[in-house]
């Protein structure tokens, strides 16, 4: 079975998104913590992760180090960003579900 951490990304910090969401996403596959991380995009952060320079460029050091990126489509398409993300690189879907079934399955979550 493979470990596999989804890190909810919910607020619009460039720093908390550059120590913390970035910094351990990124570590936690190079040294081996977790097999799979999956970085889920939702509420501010669609827009932060749009307009910020700083911000896409972590977005593809951690696509690059083979951390999945997914963006909540309702909250992207809501400001308008939805087409910016996909371009980024990023899965934008509805993630009502997905959430859903990670917390009825128990699975990994990091919440920030």
């Amino acid at each position: 079975m493979m470990d596999h951490l989804y890190i909810l990304w919910t607020n619009n910090q460039l720093e908390t998104a550059k120590k913390m969401v970035f910094m351990y996403g990124k570590n936690s596959l190079l040294r081996g913590w977790w097999d799979q991380v999956t970085i889920i995009i939702w509420g501010a952060a669609t827009k932060l992760a749009s307009e910020n320079e700083q911000i896409q460029d972590g977005l593809k050091d951690l696509q690059d180090t083979g951390v999945k990126l997914l963006a909540c489509r309702a909250c992207a398409e809501q400001l308008g960003v939805d087409e910016v993300l996909e371009k980024l690189g990023v899965k934008v879907i509805y993630t009502g579900e997905l959430m859903t079934r990670l917390l009825k399955d128990n699975e990994k979550l990091l919440t920030v």
